[in-house]
């Protein structure tokens, strides 16, 4: 029975001890926790506070909280248990934080209890709860200025809203330290505002006659009212009111000759004062008519220039000088240009007409006749005229020739700014037809230089070497044919009905003139040169132009870096360069490229004047802005002169059976030629040179032409009965080059390279009569290029004779021996520069020559061998 009771109290125990074991429970905390930190503190403070409960409670370990655990990465927070029976603890930073490096962290929180024993086994976790930490900002940094001087200009006279802003920043996190609540001027008495953003504005008109830059000092605060360490220097220039214009340009530009491209405005800037534009047009023109014939072209003479460009022979030239064999010019009004060429002025009211055959070679046959293939080439200077009535067509040419079937016509003409060609192959069957080309060259004024090339139906038109293809192509068909008789009138053109123009009132209209019983019409009024027709072969592009397309221009290359919205157009001739864009940066860059150019060696030297001309358009009408125009000119500087040196043997002295024969004696043996150009350049001194440098010019020596050569005589003229200079006429019309000799001199003209004519002078022969007495001759002999523009030096040869002398028969003109050796006797003046001398009497001496000192002698005597003198 005992032992029963004993096992009934154990069992009633046992479920006791084993339930105070149990941990049945997990801890309970708040789902979501929003916690404040201060900036550089370390306690968090949270909402709600940080308690973990636990329904196990009050069971030792298994109802308390042993602690909370934070999970997440890199959290610099720490959860510790300030009351396990209570479950309180709180979160703290590891270290301080910096709300600066971060503001907000986020991370999650989970409380654990004490398990169910002292060794914590079975432990059980709480859910998580999110925790959101804030970390509150603390001023603890000042301001700071984006930049130390602040720099901005004002025009005189205006109230301006805002002149330029001042900015500082505050490196502390939040809006209230972080944020520049107000900006203050500490410089007192200053014309100036500013507000709240920066902003600066004047608080009167400022005068550019008064203080014309201001200094003043500035500073900033935060919202936590904490000032800037460093303040801000602020500096506004006082301008006088703004003009709008073209900035930075040279009005004297200078070109050196052979510099190639030259940037005309190189630093030019459009000045609108503010005012916004959304087109900009600017006109640059370059004024180059007063230069010989329009602009700078080769200085060679047109018929140097055509043998240098190629140009095949055969053109008949139709306005020539007056005389004897082309009086038809007689009557007209003769100028002259800069470049010496012949220029005829018809007034409208006269003509010329041509003869047929003869010097024309037009119309005398056939064989002469212009076919369906020819080329007219002149130089025309024609404006607009005001008349009272309509303007009427002005002939330049009209011509009518017959051919094989019968005759075809032409006509070349202008109307107004068009210049017309009319062609009629066969007045018998086929039809007229015009073309036409409208060009301002034609009536501006300028000389402009035309060829017009027939391939019928192929009509080619170059205006200043450029090539233009009709606009329009007429068929006259109702037009009345001309009369078929041969007839060449330039200045005008003549016309089938007598009456017909005068009735209908016509100005530009005479009755016919002698011999020409019908009457005259359409007169041309302007100037005419270098007029010339050449049938049967036509010349080519690349010849046209080399002869007649100007050297020098506007330029434009840089066409990669050409913004965008940018137009560039330049007229034919160069003279004028067109510019068009909406933004301001992009067209500045774009003009400062525009260049000057010219590509002659031997450029004109003068004055080009030049002409800027800009029309804007702008968003306000009414506050639009108009930009002045901008003169200036190039001028280009005297070219380098190139150096023509002619050397060789000065002096020589020959017998005069040597002269005497055949083919005389040549002049100028061993001649030599050099072309070379002297320029400046910048002296460099040797390192281990110890003196100074003085010598800044270098010759370069280069391959170039000559135009002429001229032999004269230093004294007297020749004398044909007794001497000639000799030159091979064949070898110089192979070569195309012009002989004339005479007494007092001979030429050659015709452009040639240097190494022909070093071939033709070296073959310049001096010969005499056999028995002449003459005993010394001086030849000068130079040289010139660019249409004589250049010249070189003067060469002097002189040459002695030498003469046997015969002691018993001698002449008149030789000296006996007793005169020769008379030692205070001088020999005649023929003799001068030479004498004979002898100290014996065998019948075989040495003669020797005693030069006068002019003759670059320093002995004044050489022996010239042996010859044999009879004393």
């Amino acid at each position: 029975m005992t032992l029963l009771l004993l096992f009934l109290l154990l069992g009633s125990l046992l479920p006791s001890s084993s339930c105070n074991k149990a941990n049945k429970h997990k801890p309970w905390i708040e789902a979501e926790y929003q916690g404040i930190v201060m900036e550089n503190d370390n306690t968090v403070l949270l909402n709600p506070p940080l308690f973990a409960l636990d329904k196990d409670a009050p069971l030792r370990y298994a109802g308390e909280i042993c602690g909370f655990r934070l999970h997440g990465s890199g959290v610099p927070f720490e959860a510790v248990i300030l009351d396990k029976a209570t479950g309180e603890g709180l979160i703290r930073a590891k270290e301080p934080v910096d709300c600066e490096a971060q503001k907000e962290h986020t991370f999650t929180i989970q409380a654990y209890d004490c398990g169910e024993g002292p060794d914590g086994a079975n432990t059980k976790k709480s859910h998580k709860a999110t925790v959101h930490v804030r970390v509150n900002d603390v001023n603890e940094f000042a301001p700071v200025f984006v930049e130390r001087l602040y720099r901005a200009a004002v025009t005189e006279g205006k109230l301006y809203d805002r002149i330029l802003r001042v900015e500082a920043i505050d490196g502390d996190c939040s809006p209230q330290y972080s944020q520049i609540c107000y900006y203050e001027i500490l410089t007192p008495n200053t014309p100036f505002l500013i507000d709240n953003d920066g902003n600066i504005e004047n608080t009167e008109k400022l005068q550019y006659s008064g203080e014309k830059l201001y200094k003043f000092t500035v500073t900033a605060y935060d919202c936590g009212k904490k000032r800037a360490v460093d303040d801000a220097e602020v500096e506004i220039q006082v301008k006088p009111t703004c003009k709008p214009s073209w900035q930075g340009w040279n009005k004297r530009i200078e070109y050196a000759p052979g510099a190639g491209s030259l940037a005309l405005f190189p630093g030019i800037r459009l000045e609108t004062c503010d005012e916004p534009l959304w087109n900009i047009q600017a006109t640059i023109e370059l004024q180059t008519n007063h230069v010989a014939k329009g602009c700078d072209r080769d200085n060679y003479s047109e018929r140097a220039l055509r043998k240098l460009c190629g140009a095949a022979p055969g053109e008949v030239d139709l306005l020539p000088m007056p005389g004897p064999n082309a009086n038809w010019t007689a009557g007209l009004s003769v100028h002259y240009s800069q470049d010496s060429s012949l220029i005829y002025w018809f007034n409208g009211t006269q003509a010329v007409q041509v003869p047929l055959g003869g010097t024309a070679g037009l119309g005398s046959g056939p064989q002469d006749s212009l076919s369906d293939h020819f080329t007219l080439s002149l130089w025309m200077k024609h404006g607009v005229t005001p008349s009272k009535g309509k303007k009427e067509e002005e002939t330049i040419v009209c011509n009518t020739v017959p051919n094989e079937d019968g005759f075809s016509h032409y006509s070349l003409a202008v109307h107004g700014c068009r210049i017309a060609f009319l062609y009629w192959p066969l007045l018998e069957s086929a039809r007229p037809v015009k073309f036409l080309w409208k060009l301002e060259q034609v009536c501006d004024d300028e000389w402009h230089h035309y060829a017009l090339n027939l391939e019928f139906p192929t009509v080619t038109l170059y205006t200043d070497g450029i090539s233009f293809d009709p606009a329009l192509i007429h068929d006259n068909g109702l037009i009345h044919p001309p009369r078929r008789e041969p007839a060449l009138m330039i200045g005008a053109c003549w016309t089938e009905e007598k009456n017909k123009e005068k009735e209908k009132g016509g100005d530009n209209s005479t009755d016919a003139t002698a011999g020409d019983p019908l009457p005259i019409h359409h007169y041309f009024h302007g100037y005419l040169a270098g007029f010339s027709v050449r049938s049967g072969r036509l010349e080519s592009r690349e010849v046209i132009e080399c002869l007649y397309a100007c050297r020098e221009g506007l330029d434009y290359r840089d066409f990669e870096s050409l913004g965008k919205g940018m137009k560039v157009h330049v007229n034919p001739s160069q003279s004028l360069l067109t510019l068009e864009g909406d933004d301001v940066e992009t067209f500045n860059h774009a003009l400062q490229h525009v260049a000057y150019m010219n590509t002659l060696r031997f450029a004109t030297p003068g004055v080009r004047p030049l002409r800027l001309t800009t029309a804007v358009k702008c968003f306000s009408e009414e506050s639009c802005v108009s930009i002045p125009d901008v003169e200036g000119y190039v001028v280009v500087l005297q070219p380098d002169a190139p150096q023509i040196l002619l050397s060789g043997t000065a002096h020589f002295a020959l017998p005069a059976v040597d002269f005497e024969g055949p083919e005389g004696v040549p002049l100028f043996p061993d001649l030599q030629i050099t072309c070379s150009i002297s320029h400046q350049v910048e002296a460099k001194k040797d390192e281990s040179w110890q003196g100074t440098v003085t010598d800044t010019r270098m010759s370069d020596e280069i391959v170039h032409n000559l135009d002429g050569c001229e032999i004269s005589l230093v004294g007297d003229d020749l004398d044909p009965e007794r001497e000639s200079l000799l030159l091979d006429v064949a070898s110089l019309q192979q070569r195309g080059l012009e002989l004339t000799n005479t007494s007092a001199y001979l030429t050659i003209a015709g452009v040639e390279g240097i190494t022909v004519y070093e071939e033709i002078l070296r073959l310049a022969r001096y010969r005499l009569r056999r028995g002449a007495a003459l005993y010394a001759r001086k030849f000068r002999l130079s040289c010139s290029e660019m249409n004589g523009r250049y010249s070189s030096n003067e060469f002097v040869v002189e040459v002695s004779v030498l003469h046997s002398v015969n002691r018993v028969t001698h002449p008149s003109h030789m000296l006996s021996s007793q005169q020769f050796l008379h030692r205070g006797h001088q020999p005649p003046p023929e003799m001068a520069g030479h004498s004979l001398a002898s100290s014996h009497r065998n019948s075989n001496h040495s003669l020797c020559l005693v030069e006068s000192p002019s003759l670059g002698s320093s002995q004044g005597h050489s022996c010239l061998g042996s010859w044999s003198v009879w004393v």
